[in-house]
């Protein structure tokens, strides 16, 4: 009896209130996000750092002092070792405020860098993640619904992208756009601009989320509903937008965290070989790029931003198994039998 009270309960709630009830009762997928929105709000909090600390974390500052302990001391520091040659960034105080995690090479706030390149970073995954989405889903939708040569034009258009490897294809292009401007119509991207590793990015992982879209759309044109609409003489653009697009809704939204993630990854990889982030701006991978010469004096500064994307991508992970888990209508019997 409490088994079908609970069912038509679940029933009654329609499947978007069943799937977030599923969603709250996954403890993991909830910390997960509550980790990832926390690393979020961080590197949202970037400018009140900076003024708050007095940094400038895109401007040398070589000749900077700070007081420890209410001692002065230089930020670029002699080395007491060695040959004493060259000058050595000040450790990690662990002071907030005052190089909490101690400053790289040309004198600079690690910890104001690090937040700032983490808005940098999120910023163009998540500006990469919606152009992916948005054109896998006009290429996926339009191929599986329309077929015949539309089909085969638009399948053979993603087969050549999906034909590279995805690194390959991403610092080939990164090589040949980063010295000059992108010109598409209206649109002028500039050299060193934000945007360069947004559309390259996004641009790479369109067939990865087209083709499941395009072979699930094709399942729904073929189904009973749909050919309904067809023989009731509804509009093509019509059957897409009410009857096809809100049944690939949750294919969608399973993909955000999985794309965010990948899109995390690889703005690091290109941001690391000098092809992605350009200076001044920074992301997580440029900064590990700038500790590399400073692996065995300084290793924060590789550190800090090779664990911050470590977290980032591990929170997006398990949330996004627990929000497609909670969006799988089959997740409801492992429930069931597990409470």
């Amino acid at each position: 009896m409490t088994v079908l009270s609970t069912d038509v309960a679940n029933q009654c709630r329609g499947p978007w209130a069943t799937a977030f009830r599923r969603l709250m009762r996954d403890r993991a997928a909830l910390a997960a996000l509550a980790a990832f929105l926390l690393i979020v709000l961080m590197c949202l909090l970037a400018p009140v750092y900076a003024h708050w600390a007095g940094v400038e974390p895109f401007k040398s500052t070589l000749n900077a002092t700070i007081i420890i302990d209410g001692q002065e001391r230089p930020v670029m520091e002699l080395p007491t070792e060695g040959l004493a040659l060259g000058y050595t960034p000040i450790g990690p105080t662990w002071s907030l405020g005052n190089y909490f995690l101690g400053a790289d090479n040309q004198g600079r706030d690690v910890m104001a860098r690090l937040l700032y390149g983490g808005l940098n970073s999120f910023l163009i995954a998540g500006a990469a993640t919606i152009f992916t989405l948005t054109f896998a889903t006009l290429f996926g939708v339009t191929a599986g619904f329309f077929g015949g040569v539309i089909d085969m034009v638009l399948s053979r258009i993603l087969d050549v992208l999906w034909a590279f490897p995805v690194y390959l294809l991403a610092i080939s292009l990164s090589v040949v756009m980063i010295t000059q401007s992108i010109t598409i119509g209206p649109i002028v991207i500039e050299s060193g601009s934000l945007w360069l590793p947004i559309f390259i990015i996004g641009l790479i992982y369109i067939p990865y989320v087209a083709r499941p879209i395009r072979g699930q759309v094709m399942a729904l044109r073929n189904s009973d509903f749909v050919m309904a609409a067809i023989g009731l003489g509804a509009p093509s653009s019509r059957i897409m937008r009410k009857d096809i697009l809100p049944n690939i809704t949750t294919t969608l939204i399973v993909f955000v965290p999985i794309m965010m993630a990948l899109n995390m990854l690889t703005e690091s990889a290109l941001s690391f070989l000098s092809i992605g982030v350009q200076p001044p701006d920074a992301s997580w991978g440029t900064i590990i790029q700038d500790g590399q010469g400073l692996l065995y004096t300084r290793p924060v500064v590789a550190l800090a931003p090779g664990l911050m994307i470590v977290a980032s991508v591990l929170s997006l992970n398990v949330f996004g198994d627990g929000l497609r888990d909670a969006l799988d209508p089959k997740s409801k019997i492992k429930l069931g039998r597990s409470g």
